[in-house]
């Protein structure tokens, strides 16, 4: 109930579409393709983007200034992690996005390894 000083607010509802009509119904994937830190950018030909659905040409837009994780187009979109991966997924097999994977952890070198090293330097500069 609003008092004559306050002002009439109207309640804002907000735009929510559900994740299942975003998706069609599909469920995540168990392939591996796009973790968080998965590098997106759109392909060198978008222009056949016109017949894609809003959020899927929003996401187009989103990744045309240049390469960005999924991390930072979730939090761009403020959807769902598994959605995004779907419609990223969408994007690439339909050949409008091209994904770079992230560079693997480099594996642990030997500490004998790097203790011979150490020696060696030591040896040749004191």
């Amino acid at each position: 109930m609003t008092t004559p000083e306050e002002p009439d607010q109207e309640p804002v509802a907000p735009q929510l579409v559900r994740p299942y009509v975003i998706t069609n119904g599909r469920s995540l994937l168990d392939d591996h393709e796009f973790s968080l830190i998965t590098l997106v950018t759109t392909a060198q030909d978008t222009s056949r983007a016109g017949h894609l659905d809003p959020e899927k040409r929003d996401l187009l837009e989103l990744c045309a200034g240049g390469h960005l994780s999924v991390a930072e187009i979730v939090g761009h979109t403020q959807l769902p992690v598994g959605v995004v991966k779907i419609l990223l997924s969408d994007l690439t097999q339909g050949g409008y996005l091209v994904t770079r994977a992230p560079i693997p952890p480099a594996k642990l070198v030997e500490r004998h390894i790097l203790e011979e090293v150490l020696n060696g330097l030591q040896a040749r500069f004191g």
